[in-house]
């Protein structure tokens, strides 16, 4: 996820695009490969994003519903890092689309607390 930071941009879009790839219903399992590779994608990705949205999210007043969801969010997403799923590929599908499904949560987050920021 380097280059252009903007909740709309092709990175951001490209990590959406990646997490279909465990969340879309008519997706195929992965190989066992490509699931931890999958994996480690996702997980940086959560790495990256947190410090934006924490920072997007500290701007607003602390009463901000929306800053609130974010920081819920993040905690949510620190969880889902600390993980270690079970052995199997099925424990490890589960375990990249719970990672999957923070990336876009924090893709969201990004977005809406953008909309938000007061003007500089």
């Amino acid at each position: 996820m380097t280059g252009d930071r903007s909740p709309n941009s092709p990175a951001h879009e490209g990590m959406r695009i990646a997490t279909r790839r465990v969340l879309a219903a008519d997706a195929e399992p992965p190989s066992t490969d490509e699931l931890q590779d999958l994996q480690r994608l996702y997980r940086g990705a959560i790495q990256q994003l947190i410090p934006r949205v924490e920072d997007a999210a500290f701007v607003l007043p602390r009463d901000d519903v929306p800053r609130a969801c974010a920081l819920v969010g993040i905690g949510e997403a620190r969880r889902r890092l600390d993980e270690r799923p079970a052995t199997g590929l099925p424990a490890g599908i589960a375990h990249a689309q719970r990672l999957a499904r923070s990336v876009n949560a924090l893709l969201d987050h990004a977005e809406n607390l953008r909309l938000r920021a007061p003007a500089r």
